[in-house]
């Protein structure tokens, strides 16, 4: 199991027969502590996913930029991802940063899908009532509501111009988390 964890493994799953035995609460919890231990270790949290090749894709790109931006920018408090179908977050996860990734989506199978993703927090977000210039802060405002970020924190978000577009994504912006926010 530490292996697949230091293997950039999403998720790890246990089969019928070991979760269904005599002691299945022992053994989830058995699991997340060798889980957890493996995050710790420092090859787990570095990442060359990458790091020589070109991108044939603008989502791609986005999304990439902002993890190195995460990694490089001191103060960043989490990554929020605006996204359609939980792609912006999935490619995300694959650079370590120690950081919350925060998967915002309205459809309900890209958010269960984002909740597989390692390191991505999938929270409902429904763009459709907000005006372009309103997204930005009800995003903060949600990270704030939910804990992740707090005032004084940089947060690199990402989304497309046209919500709820697949592969939309063309737009990373490093904003601040205000008293107002809170």
């Amino acid at each position: 199991m530490a292996n697949a964890v230091l293997d950039a493994t999403d998720a790890v799953m246990l089969s019928a027969e070991t979760a269904a035995g005599d002691f299945p609460v022992e053994t989830v919890e058995a699991m997340a502590r060798v889980c957890l231990g493996a995050e710790r270790e420092r090859s787990a949290q570095e990442s060359g996913h990458r790091i020589h090749e070109g991108f044939s894709r603008i989502d791609e790109t986005i999304a990439l930029s902002a993890m190195y931006a995460a990694n490089h920018l001191e103060g960043v408090g989490a990554i929020a991802c605006m996204t359609a179908t939980g792609y912006t977050p999935l490619i995300a996860s694959r650079i370590r940063s120690g950081l919350p990734i925060v998967g915002l989506a309205h459809n309900p199978v890209a958010q269960r899908r984002m909740a597989l993703y390692r390191g991505v927090i999938s929270l409902p977000f429904d763009t459709s009532e907000m005006s372009a210039t309103e997204l930005n802060d009800r995003a903060l405002e949600r990270l704030v509501a939910q804990g992740i970020a707090v005032a004084g924190d940089h947060v690199i978000l990402t989304r497309g111009d046209h919500m709820n577009a697949h592969g939309g994504t063309n737009t990373l912006r490093i904003l601040e988390v205000e008293t107002r926010h809170e």
